[in-house]
This record gives structure tokens, C-alpha cells and sequence, in this order.
């Protein structure tokens, strides 16, 4: 099994840098990578890769449990010191035996990647025990699945039914304005624990489904806007869907193809912050087929128009 990249190293950041320079290097990497921009076939996982690495690294107690464990944090116990854990992880792959793949993080605490290691042989071992021991009651490990929504269902939460690996089912509550990557925590959901100890929890990541007609970055959701060439012309007022419902946007006079209008605020909603907006990308369309008075007009207008869009100013 090949191992997993640092996740620093997959948003191409120093281990030091803060939240500013983990973001931005994050809306850089997604804007090159988002599917529906990049059709290279490995883009939708290298996009699944960066969004996990961000989700980690951007939450400041799960990134201190990442810098301690590496790929592990989820794993680990919290009461477990990482020096304890990295001698345990190396004895154990001594004894699965030489030549195993070290991880990427190798480097700083000797894990080693592809062994099956038993929990409670591994915290035995961790104080000169031989063999397998009982440490008394033991958290349960916390897991992770991917929960894929729609644009809509991402914008407007709710309620939803989901069907966990074994056969589990769950009602969740999806919150309002999830963004794709987020990680959502149900206490108590994870592995079971032992002797009675706490059960671990379950985090849903979000990942949000292409959809027809719009595209979202971030908070901000992206979506195309047809318009009439005497719409564009004139400047008009126009009605656009959006996740949210109808809204009405300005036109200004004069747009062209390619033009982005923005509707502040009508992006994916934030109950901690400021809204996204919505970006509407304008492309001017004409009439297939002209009906006679249709086209009277457009040659009167081509006669009297000494407008040339391939002439340089």
C-alpha cells in the first residue's frame, strides 16, 4: 500500500505557516484542481487529497494531534504521549519484521505504514509488558466517512438519512452551508470503546456532487448568466436562480461575453461569518432563427452601427 503524502507537503506549505497561508494555498490548489476545471483523470482525487489535507490542517486541535501522530491522530488515544506511541509504532515494525515502507513522517517519529498492529499489543509494549496485557477501559477510535450532497442540500442543510459501512443507519443533521471538505462530528458515533470506556466519534466529510448548473469554490458559488444582445446592449435588470431562490441582478450597459457580475452574500451561507457570494458569468446569445421583423432590425442596426469588436483602439 503506498503511503499516505504529508498533508503539508500536499498543499505545498512550510510545517510552520499559519491559517493565512494554509488558506490561501488552499483556494490556489482547488481552483487548479476542481473536476470541473481540470479534466486530467487523477484531478478528482488529487481535489479529495486537498480538500482532506485543509480540513486537517485548518482546525487548530486537529492539526496539534497531526503534527503529534501523523496519520495516526485519529487513532491514537488522547491520553497517549507521541513519544510513547512512536516507539511503539517502531517495535512494532521491527518485529512485523525489516523492509516495511516507512511513512512520510518517518522522519520525525519512526511510524512505519502497512502493519496490521493490535491495539492492545501496542499499548503493552509501550512500558516493557510481554505479550498481550490489559490496560483497563480504552476509548473507541474515531472514523470517518464521506457524506456527498447536492449543491442545494450543502446550501440548505437538514435532515438526512444515512447507511454507514456495515450496515449501520444514522439520522444526521446536515448544517446550513456545509462547504466541500468540511468535516462534521458526531460525538459518540465512532468504534466502540472497551470495558465500558466512551465510544469514539464519527466525522462525515463533505463532498459536494457536480451539479448542472453551478460550480462552488469555497463559499462562493459560480454559475453562468444567458443574455439577449440588447440585454447586454442597453443594461437591463434580469432575474437568475440561485441555490437560495430568485434573485435579481444589474446588468450594466455595454457587457460582453465573459463579463462576471457578482451578487454579494448569495454564495453558500456561513452561520459564523460573512456569506459567500455568487458569481454569474455572462454569455450573450442570439436568436437561432430570426423572424422577418427580427432580422429588418438587425440590418437596420448593422447599417447604422460602425461598431467593429476586431479593430484595435
Amino acid at each position: 500500500m503506498a503511503a499516505r503524502r504529508d498533508f503539508y507537503q500536499v498543499l505545498g506549505v512550510d510545517r510552520n505557516a499559519d491559517a493565512d497561508e494554509i488558506q490561501r494555498a488552499y483556494r490556489k490548489l482547488v481552483r487548479a484542481h476542481h473536476p470541473d476545471v481540470n479534466k486530467d483523470p487523477g484531478a478528482e482525487d488529487r481535489f479529495k487529497e486537498i480538500s482532506e489535507a485543509y480540513a486537517v490542517l485548518s482546525d487548530p486541535e486537529t492539526r496539534r494531534r497531526y503534527d503529534a501522530f501523523g496519520h495516526d491522530f485519529r487513532q491514537v488515544p488522547p491520553d497517549v504521549k507521541p513519544e510513547d506511541w512512536a516507539r511503539a509504532r517502531a517495535g512494532a515494525g521491527a518485529r512485523a519484521g525489516g523492509g516495511t515502507r516507512r511513512s512520510d513522517r518517518s522522519e520525525d517519529f519512526g511510524f512505519v505504514e502497512g502493519i496490521d498492529i493490535d491495539l492492545e499489543d501496542l499499548l503493552g509494549g509501550m512500558f516493557g509488558g510481554g505479550g498481550r496485557r490489559r490496560w483497563g477501559p480504552m476509548p473507541g477510535a474515531d472514523q470517518e466517512t464521506e457524506l456527498t450532497l447536492t449543491v442545494e442540500e450543502a446550501y440548505h442543510g437538514g435532515r438526512r438519512a444515512l447507511t454507514l459501512p456495515g450496515g449501520r443507519r444514522l439520522d444526521v443533521t446536515i448544517p446550513a452551508g456545509v462547504t466541500n471538505g468540511q468535516r462534521i462530528r458526531l460525538a459518540g458515533q465512532g468504534g466502540h470503546g472497551s470495558e465500558g470506556a466512551m465510544p469514539g466519534d464519527l466525522y462525515l466529510i463533505v463532498r459536494i456532487a457536480d451539479h448542472p448548473r453551478y460550480r462552488v469554490e469555497g463559499r462562493d458559488i459560480h454559475t453562468s448568466l444567458p443574455l439577449t444582445p440588447w440585454e447586454a446592449a442597453l443594461g437591463s435588470t434580469v432575474a437568475i436562480d440561485t441555490p437560495g431562490g430568485e434573485a435579481k441582478l444589474k446588468v450594466p450597459p455595454g457587457t460582453s461575453t465573459g463579463r462576471r457580475l457578482r451578487l454579494r452574500g448569495r454564495g453558500m451561507p456561513n452561520p459564523r461569518g460573512t456569506a459567500g457570494d455568487l458569481f454569474a458569468e455572462v454569455q450573450i446569445i442570439v436568436p437561432a432563427r430570426l423572424t422577418d421583423e427580427e432580422r429588418r432590425l438587425f440590418e437596420q442596426l448593422a447599417a447604422a452601427s460602425h461598431f467593429d469588436p476586431r479593430r484595435r483602439s
